[in-house]
């Protein structure tokens, strides 16, 4: 009896662990390293709200660049259209000029939703919805090394949770979020996002874009 317990109990483990990996392992809801997107134009499945974004190449690489003027915020838009349960990431870089510094984001649910934004000048990432600051913390930005950016929106019991992170390269993910706010409201439906504003007046790459599902906040 004891024997065939321990059996039924390994290949449940087993069959947990299996089903564990798969979801790790969930096939993007979009991804984009832009290796195979034509220098000088944007991929076709982008749609670029403002701004003179281009594929760009540097030592072998490929990114999507928005040019250090003229000087406003830009936005492009891609994925699908989701709500909530859906995380984006992105690499980017960009640097000073002088004593200033260019902010960037990434964002979720449209052109209005969240977005997850590395403002330099504040010393701060923050969380955003339009044009409103939700939540700040201190961050402390490296000019001219890529920085990814992870936003995500979840169904919780009581409403929405939007959180995030942001880690430079050659350092490790963050294994909590660094910033989060507790929305009451729906989110509006709408795609992943990436925005500069190249205050420094210097260009601003972006890179390895990546939107996928995630499981509710429990």
């Amino acid at each position: 009896m004891f024997k065939s317990t321990a059996i039924i109990g390994t290949v449940l483990a087993l069959t947990f662990g299996a089903d564990c990996a798969q979801a790790d392992d969930a096939k993007p809801l979009y991804e984009n390293n832009f290796e195979k997107a034509e220098i000088g134009k944007v991929p076709e499945e982008m749609m670029v709200l403002d701004g003179g974004f281009e594929v760009k190449q540097e030592d072998g690489n490929k990114f999507l660049e928005l040019p250090g003027a003229p000087l406003d915020t830009y936005s492009v838009l891609f994925g699908p259209t989701l709500k909530s349960d859906a995380a984006v990431s992105a690499r980017i870089r960009g640097t000073t000029h002088g004593r200033r510094s260019p902010t960037f984001a990434v964002g979720l649910n449209g052109q209005g939703g969240y977005r997850l934004q590395v403002s330099p000048g504040k010393k701060a990432l923050e969380i955003f919805k339009g044009d409103d600051s939700l939540a700040s913390v201190p961050y402390e930005w490296k000019s001219g090394a890529w920085t990814t950016l992870k936003l995500q929106v979840t169904k919780t019991g009581a409403g929405w949770k939007v959180e995030g992170k942001a880690w430079t390269e050659g350092s490790k993910e963050p294994k909590q979020s660094m910033i989060s706010y507790e929305e009451t409201k729906e989110p509006p439906p709408g795609r992943a996002s990436i925005w500069g504003s190249p205050f420094s007046t210097t260009p601003i790459q972006y890179d390895d874009l990546l939107v996928k599902a995630v499981e509710p906040a429990k």
